[in-house]
């Protein structure tokens, strides 16, 4: 075991399985497993299989039913809850610190035991489409997903978490327990826990309920997404107002401009309202009525997407506004003092986002995930500090106008 000096200790077990735990003071303890392993590993004929295990590996195991797994946690106040991404999975559990043996049990034999009953995986196969449907009900969050696809289309990222609906329904229990068995396994997935326990004892019931998995190593088949030619597409989907999206490629969670390109991302539109582009679109000119950018930094590679929602008359304007506003940025170098008050709000809001400790947790499992270490708050806000004029100016170069693509539901 090693421990540095911010209270974060780290094991790996001998069938390489990775275990962090960070020591905090609480009443409450957080635990689970990221898995290195999402949607962009889902075959052809299949799309939509990461999610439907996530969903589906609750519903039996060969030691407890479906109505055991749900009431394991939540009989001690706790619960339990997973999510899916293109690239990995995440179970974990939050509950009162002295469970922590009950919520380590419990992730292992969901992992190790899953047995994907037919029965119940017809009834969860309506309940995901239901949730995919009520996406596609929703303009904003369908043209997001669409532009994604078109973005990486061509590649094992081109398509819906959620999954196709012909593909869902062909899923059986054999391709759930296939998937399982070949990607859950120890060194493609993460332990990680949060709270007062001694770290020692974490570990040792980490070895007690996980350490006898299989050693079995998981296929490496991703490959990086080629970089397709920018579009510009409008689609008639009858909606009252435009929803649009622009947006284009970005360094890898692994680049060095990774944290230029996050805070970029924050200066264009971020959750501040004096994000450049909420001024000039909103407050300046009343264009939009929503604006917000996100970013998406993978293993190997990113992107970077901004969504207006406005007026059909308004979205010429506003992607003349959003095309001069990057171009700006790319070609000019931001005077030091103006860049300086963009870091302090960005690492005030890690700091605000910090004293979540779900947030805390669920980022410790997926930096040992990716990084093998977990970077502490200080140690992002260090990183950000250091980023330069010259950083965002060529990051914003990913960006230039005639890189962007842009999506519009109508």
């Amino acid at each position: 075991m090693t421990v540095d000096n911010n209270n974060i200790s780290y094991l790996t077990l001998d069938n390489g399985l990775r275990a962090v735990h960070v020591r905090v003071p609480s009443q409450v303890a957080w635990c689970g497993l990221a898995v290195d392993a999402g949607s962009r590993d889902e075959q052809p004929g299949q799309y939509g299989l990461a999610h439907f295990v996530e969903h589906t590996i609750f519903k039996g195991t060969t030691h407890r039913r479906a109505w055991h797994i749900l009431n394991r946690m939540e009989n001690v106040g706790g619960e339990l809850n997973a999510y899916t991404t293109k690239e990995d999975t995440v179970l974990y559990s939050v509950f009162p610190q002295q469970y922590m043996e009950r919520a380590i049990d419990l992730l292992a034999d969901l992992v190790q035991w899953s047995v994907f009953p037919a029965a119940e995986l017809d009834r969860e196969r309506d309940v995901v489409l239901e949730e995919a449907a009520s996406y596609r009900d929703t303009p904003a969050e369908a043209v997001c997903d669409d532009f994604e696809d078109l973005l990486l289309a061509g590649s094992p990222l081109g398509h819906n978490i959620l999954g196709v609906e012909a593909d869902l329904r062909q899923l059986t229990t054999e391709d759930c327990m296939r998937y399982l068995k070949t990607l859950y396994v120890p060194t493609n997935m993460a332990f990680f826990s949060m709270g007062p326990q001694d770290p020692d004892r974490v570990f040792r019931l980490v070895q007690k309920h996980m350490g006898g998995m299989s050693h079995a190593a998981a296929p490496t088949h991703r490959q990086p997404p080629v970089v397709n030619e920018p579009f510009v597409r409008t689609v008639d989907v009858g909606t009252h107002q435009a929803h649009t999206v622009v947006g284009g490629r970005m360094p890898h969670t692994h680049h060095p401009l990774r944290h230029a390109a996050m805070l970029l991302n924050n200066i264009l539109a971020g959750p501040g309202m004096n994000s450049l582009l909420n001024v000039e679109l909103r407050e300046r000119r009343g264009y939009v009525y929503t604006v917000e950018s996100s970013l998406s930094l993978l293993s190997d590679c990113g992107w970077l997407q901004i969504y207006l929602g406005c007026d059909d008359s308004d979205v010429k304007s506003s992607l003349r506004v959003v095309n001069r506003i990057v171009e700006r940025l790319a070609q000019d170098s931001m005077p030091e003092r103006r860049l300086d008050k963009y870091k302090k709000q960005y690492c005030g809001q890690l700091v605000v986002a910090a004293d979540s400790t779900e947030f805390m947790a669920l980022n410790a499992g997926r930096g040992l995930l990716y990084r093998g270490v977990v970077a502490t708050v200080q140690q992002t806000i260090d990183s950000i500090m250091a980023v330069t004029p010259a950083d965002i100016a060529q990051v914003a170069q990913w960006l230039s106008p005639n890189k962007l693509s842009t999506l519009t539901y109508h």
